[in-house]
This record gives C-alpha cells, sequence and structure tokens, in this order.
C-alpha cells in the first residue's frame, strides 16, 4: 500500500506522524520536485526511501514554503537538487539557524537531540520576492501573497494542487510564534485558491475551509485593534478570540508588537 495520496497527475501528498507534517511530490519529465524536507536529516532520508519506491526518478528541486524547521532541516540530504525559496526563508536561515536549534533542543525530547544536532542547516540558494516558476516538464507556480504565519510564507501551484504551507493549519490552530496576525487573513483571502489545498500540517482541505479559517484569522485582528486602542490586557482578551487561550494570548501579543510598531 503507496504512503502517497495522488492529489492530481503525478501531483502527491505526503502526510507523516510526526508532527502532522505534509510533504508534497511532484513528478517532471526527468525528475522530481519536492515541497519541503522534513524535519532533520534522519526524516529526510526516510522521505528520499519512500519516494523510491513511488519513482526512479532523482530529486531535481526542493521548495521551502517557510523557513520553519520543520519544513527545512532535511535540505542537506538532498544535494543534487535546486533549493528555490522566498529571500526572506534564506535570511531568516542564514541570520537564526543556530539560534533555533538551541530552542528546538530546549524542548525536543532528549533522544532526539542527536538528530537534531546532526542537521546542516541549508537555506535555498534561488530565491525571490514575488513570484517565480519552475519548468519541470511542467510548470510550477511560486508565489508569495504577504506575510501570514511567517514573513516568508510562499505558495506553490502545480494543475489542480495548491500547496499552502503553514498558511492554513488543519487539525490543530494556527501557529502564531513568527506570525503577523494584522496582515495573515489579507493575505490568505488574496491567495488564488486551486482544487486540492495541501496545509503544512493535517488533512488535504477545501476553499469552504480556507475562508472559514481567512475569517477566524481576521476576527484575531480584529480584536487585537480594538484591544490596543483601548490598553486592553492581553490575558483578558485571549478568552475572547477564535483560537484557545493559550494561542489566542501569543496571537494578541504578535498584533500589539505589530501596532506598536506602526506608532
Amino acid at each position: 500500500m503507496t504512503v502517497f495520496d495522488e492529489l492530481g497527475d503525478g501531483v502527491f501528498r505526503r502526510r507523516y506522524e510526526s508532527l502532522d507534517l505534509n510533504i508534497g511530490v511532484v513528478l517532471g519529465t526527468e525528475a522530481v520536485l519536492l515541497v519541503d524536507s522534513r524535519a532533520s536529516h534522519r526524516q529526510a532520508d526516510q522521505l528520499r526511501a519512500e519516494i523510491e519506491t513511488l519513482t526512479a526518478l532523482p530529486i531535481g528541486w526542493v521548495v521551502n514554503t517557510h523557513f520553519h524547521w520543520d519544513h527545512t532541516w532535511g535540505n542537506a540530504r538532498f544535494p543534487e537538487a535546486a533549493l528555490w525559496g522566498h529571500k526572506q526563508c534564506r535570511q531568516e536561515m542564514v541570520a537564526n539557524g543556530e539560534q533555533v536549534r538551541q530552542d528546538v533542543l530546549d524542548w525536543i525530547p532528549a533522544e532526539h537531540h542527536e538528530a537534531v544536532n546532526e542537521v546542516l542547516i541549508t537555506p535555498p540558494t534561488n530565491t525571490f520576492s514575488e513570484q517565480a516558476s519552475i519548468d519541470i516538464g511542467r510548470k510550477v507556480d511560486l508565489t508569495y501573497y504577504g506575510r501570514g504565519h511567517t514573513n516568508s510564507d510562499i505558495v506553490v501551484g502545480v494543475d489542480n494542487v495548491l500547496f499552502v504551507g503553514d498558511l492554513v493549519e488543519e487539525g490543530a490552530p494556527p501557529s502564531f510564534g513568527d506570525s503577523y496576525p494584522l496582515d495573515w487573513a489579507t493575505t490568505l483571502s488574496d491567495i488564488e485558491l486551486l482544487d486540492a489545498i495541501v496545509p503544512g500540517h493535517g488533512d488535504v482541505v477545501d476553499r469552504v475551509f480556507v475562508a472559514a479559517q481567512c475569517e477566524e484569522l481576521r476576527a484575531v485582528a480584529d480584536l487585537a485593534r480594538k484591544g490596543h486602542r483601548q490598553q486592553a490586557d492581553i490575558e483578558h482578551l485571549s478568552a475572547r478570540g477564535p483560537f484557545p487561550p493559550a494561542t489566542m494570548r501569543i496571537a494578541l501579543a504578535r498584533s500589539y508588537a505589530q501596532l506598536d510598531d506602526e506608532l
């Protein structure tokens, strides 16, 4: 039984139990394009072995949807591939990669420390600001619509399938740790959605799901703007949002920081 779900002609996703992470696999004429590379060398090696059961084609390209470690730390295990991502993805990985490693080591169980320490943090070398296309024998479009989950979120479109990274979250609340909550809903609403929408984590979703999450994100921004004007306490506001209080506290803190920067 295959571990891949075919969402379009030669367009697959692999959903991993670890972090409930999705990886995209797109078959080209002479090579394969991957969307994200998993969270470690060991996980990337598992991915490569699984792809070899799907196709004999080599890995030609790896596209990072954003800079977060769980999506990029397998990059080094595909040395033959051209690495693509937003220019801010590269900048964040170069500037902050080692600090992120220490942060991960602080919370991840000790049995995983060896796997974390052996990672060679490898940023994308092919970068863009707004839009790029990769010809793999079929066109794969890479588009940056604006800030949201991070400052570097891109979407990857091929045929009827759209990989949106962590701009959309299924099965858990959105992650706001590096987010721009005041921008996120607008960014998400601008995306030209396709038939199958693959979030960075969780199950494949549709336009209705994305529209609902967009409204939740808009509610976060509206609550934050009102609370900031009234100098409302974040702890008090966190019980009034569309997401659990622990998530709302982070979202509101990030929102307040954005609003303070605008003053």
